[in-house]
């Protein structure tokens, strides 16, 4: 299983519509994949949104890129993998 943390930061004013694309647009795109197991999505005071998705095997489905005019820094993500302890 693998974990794919998303983060993206919006313009204070494009936050809404950036929320409504992650939560109408994209996170449903890669919700009907077969190794897709659950998404939840949060979202910060200073306008980040992230979404953290877990996946069966080692190779989750990008988000799609989000409306340029809406962020103010480009997404980043990072894939985790449990750790037995």
């Amino acid at each position: 299983m693998i974990v794919r943390m998303w983060e993206v930061r919006a313009h204070p004013e494009g936050f809404a519509d950036l929320l409504g694309w992650l939560c109408d647009s994209a996170v449903p795109a890669v919700e009907v994949h077969p190794q897709h197991i659950t998404t939840e999505v949060f979202s910060s005071p200073d306008h980040r949104l992230l979404v953290m998705s877990r996946w069966r095997g080692s190779q989750p489905v990008a988000l799609g890129e989000p409306p340029n005019h809406l962020v103010a820094r480009q997404p980043q993500w990072w894939d985790f993998a449990p750790v037995d302890r």
